[in-house]
């Protein structure tokens, strides 16, 4: 066969909309992907985003042979006729899929005089798999990486940093500094998200991830703790910024955490909080943490270490980000400085001191335990 087509929003593309394309590339020469613009709908991406995203996933596996057409107003059935393709892949899960699909296929060719479709069905691990389901995961602590499981990594990517972007804009809507703030705010957001900052590709735990997980953590500890406006966004500007400068080769004696503080200041963003994330940025620095005295400090260092009790899949892949960020020390070094920090964080979380928020004490203390514990066995 020369082309076969394949449809749908695709608001994200999924692995399971990857896997049908991969199927329909092994029964045809060329692939063409049909993208629809439906104006009855509110899709998280534009036509235009999506095509990209779908386009570099594509690039991504070396699948050269894969085009995508946005559609607009008409139907894809259609179009794909008009194209000369006389068949359209679709992936069906469950009878219910087939059913539906199956009443989309009679209209496509007995009422419209489109192309025909073909159905493949997807390995089980992919069966649950849709848009929706994706979507759906989107909030609690942890959404992230688990959505990183269901879709490529340019889609995932996309996503985190549309969310990233909800979580900024909201930080600087209001406050008497609003208007202020707004002038220069998109550009702090692209380089904090940037090649330069959290966006770097030698970041591997330190990295887009990390934001949002700390952002996340924060969100959940302020709807059940119940921080004043002001208190919470100290610490998710603070959050923001603390990991903003992060370089191995620093030097002339100012630490990641101090540059990434007057980072900060010369931002101009927070006048009126300026003095205040400044120092819970200088907090996470192991030097400076000790002098400084602020009543959010605890839930800052708490949200930073929060890692340290998340579930045993997503701690080894913390464990296994900061080692390639440490690629440059060799492994025994390694084994012996990794060992020493966590003995030290674990007699902390074993007085009950390591989680100073009593809400991430009661969240996280028990797993960092037996996390660290594990992680000390195997160096």
């Amino acid at each position: 066969m020369k082309k076969i087509g394949f449809s749908g929003t695709l608001d994200p593309i999924t692995n399971g909309h990857m896997w049908v394309i991969g199927e329909a590339r092994s029964i045809a020469d060329e692939v063409v992907v049909f993208l629809s613009e439906n104006s009855t709908k509110q899709p998280k991406f534009s036509a235009e985003q999506r095509k990209a995203i779908i386009a570099e996933s594509c690039a991504e596996r070396g699948w050269d042979n894969v085009q995508v057409q946005i559609v607009k107003s008409d139907y894809t059935a259609r179009v794909a006729k008009k194209h000369g393709i006389d068949y359209l892949v679709r992936g069906i899960r469950t009878t219910a899929d087939f059913d539906y699909e199956n009443l989309i296929q009679q209209t496509n060719v007995d009422v419209i005089g489109g192309a025909k479709t073909l159905f493949v069905m997807p390995p089980r691990d992919l069966g649950s798999v849709s848009s929706s389901f994706v979507k759906a995961l989107e909030g609690p602590v942890g959404w992230n990486w688990t959505m990183k499981n269901f879709v490529p990594a340019p889609a995932y990517k996309a996503w985190i940093i549309s969310w990233l972007r909800k979580e900024w804009d909201a930080l600087w809507q209001s406050g008497a500094a609003a208007a202020a703030r707004a002038a220069n705010a998109d550009a702090w957001f692209e380089r904090l998200t940037g090649a330069g900052a959290y966006g770097g590709a030698e970041r591997h735990y330190h990295n887009l991830d990390h934001l949002v997980h700390g952002l996340a953590e924060i969100r959940t500890w302020s709807a059940n703790v119940g921080p004043s406006k002001r208190d919470a966004d100290i610490v998710r500007a603070a959050f923001w910024f603390h990991d903003a400068v992060y370089d191995h080769g620093a030097g002339g004696g100012v630490s990641n955490e101090e540059a990434s503080a007057q980072l900060w200041l010369s931002s101009g963003l927070g006048p009126d909080i300026a003095d205040d994330v400044a120092a819970l940025i200088r907090s996470t620095d192991h030097f400076q943490s000790a002098g400084v005295a602020h009543p959010l400090k605890e839930t800052m260092l708490s949200v930073d270490l929060a890692i340290l009790g998340q579930a045993e899949e997503v701690y080894r892949h913390y464990t296994q980000g900061i080692r390639a960020e440490y690629r440059h020390v060799s492994d025994d070094r390694y084994a012996l400085q990794r060992g020493q920090v966590l003995t030290y964080l674990r007699h902390k979380a074993e007085a009950g001191t390591l989680f100073g928020d009593p809400f991430f004490a009661d969240q996280y203390n028990a797993q960092a335990i037996f996390n660290m514990s594990d992680e000390i066995s195997a160096l």
